[in-house]
């Protein structure tokens, strides 16, 4: 078996972001569109309800139980959804200026070899501030 020089493998970076004025405000826009969006399933979800009980109903009243059921267990995803959004939105109001938050991850590909240091590789983070890379860090 041959000795490997080195290997190129994927590593994930994390993503973070200086928190400013404009970000929570995108942030806020963000978390309330998804909350208008809930609302509006909501909406047709009991638009819907009303009018596949009463077929239901013509059709076999034995049936109602389970349509119900899965009616209420619909409008409850979207309430919970909702309500998370909702304490996401207050969370967000009280973020402070300046402080990192997570914005996600993403791969890069990197070239180790034998000697090098595998935590400080994968502890590797890009830094934005209003979408601007400001700096790298490992």
């Amino acid at each position: 078996m041959a000795n490997i020089e080195n290997l190129t493998i994927k590593c994930p970076v994390t993503i973070k972001a200086k928190v400013t004025e404009d970000l929570k405000a995108q942030l806020a826009a963000e978390i309330q569109e998804a909350i208008k969006k809930a609302d509006l399933e909501l909406q047709q979800i009991d638009f819907h309800a009303k009018r596949m009980m009463s077929e239901q109903a013509k059709q076999d009243a034995q049936g109602l139980v389970g349509l119900r059921q899965q009616i209420d267990a619909e409008r409850q995803k979207r309430l919970e959804f909702k309500n998370h959004m909702l304490d996401k939105l207050k969370d967000t109001a009280q973020l402070e200026i300046g402080a990192e938050i997570v914005q996600g991850t993403m791969d890069r590909v990197v070239t180790i070899n034998v000697g090098d240091d595998l935590h400080k590789l994968m502890a590797t983070e890009i830094l934005l501030e209003d979408g601007k890379i400001i700096a790298f860090r490992s």
